[in-house]
């Protein structure tokens, strides 16, 4: 039986009217809307730079008591001083209790790597994180440290694998969404959208939109690259 353990997201307001967090669509939608609701055990979310998907990701892991550098609730330092507005504004309704958790947030990752060495914490593989490339210790956090029967919130975690490795992270997804995991990400990756049956939540300028793979964004400019390179290059490079 596989486990769904966030049903949902709700925005309680309470956001100051100076901060920049207002000019992010996924708050004005927050604003209107109130709630997201996670319809099965993974959920993406994807959209262009600045829409608030990292955003909305990080005040999640935050709210479900995760460090916000990453790592899984034991993890509690800080590189710098960061206040969590949005996490404080949100109330998350769960179902039920997850045995393992973890937030990955890629761009400090090298962060959580450095605080694995620095407190020996085992259970990561035989080799130390910072002497593997950026993508083998991605994927060896995937293959040694995620247990299953858990609640995984990612940002962007394909940013240090090649295609090829995407496709090797989405069976490692695979065979813990098959483990009763849950999965929350946010991602540019046409590859990893591509998970059968996954909700793809798209943020954009008008709100947030339930969408199927084939009419994501994404998906359809990389179809449209691909389709004709050619074309493409001209338009771009054109005067």
């Amino acid at each position: 039986m596989r486990s769904q353990y966030v049903d949902s997201v709700i925005y309680n307001g309470g956001i100051d009217k100076k901060s920049y967090l207002n000019r992010l669509p996924v708050l004005q939608y927050l604003s209107v809307k109130k709630e997201i609701i996670f319809e099965n055990t993974m959920t993406f979310f994807v959209g262009e730079n600045g829409s608030g998907k990292s955003t909305l990701i990080e005040a999640i892991a935050v709210g479900m008591g995760f460090n916000a550098e990453g790592g899984s609730k034991n993890f509690n330092f800080s590189t710098r001083k960061t206040t969590y507005e949005l996490s404080d504004c949100l109330t998350i309704a769960k179902s039920t209790f997850y045995k393992d958790g973890y937030f990955l947030r890629s761009e400090s990752f090298y962060n959580v790597a450095s605080n694995i060495e620095e407190l020996e914490v085992t259970g990561y593989g035989e080799r130390s994180l910072h002497e593997q490339s950026h993508g083998e210790s991605f994927l060896a956090l995937f293959q040694n440290r995620f247990r299953g029967n858990g609640l995984y919130i990612l940002d962007e975690p394909e940013s240090a694998l090649s295609p090829l490795r995407q496709m090797t992270l989405l069976a490692e997804i695979h065979r813990l969404i098959e483990h009763n995991s849950q999965f929350i990400i946010a991602t540019h990756s046409p590859i990893l959208l591509a998970y059968p049956n996954a909700t793809i939540l798209e943020f954009s300028e008008t709100g947030i939109e339930k969408v199927e793979y084939t009419k994501c964004q994404h998906f359809n400019i990389y179809k449209q690259f691909f389709d004709n390179p050619q074309r493409m290059i001209k338009y771009l490079l054109e005067d």
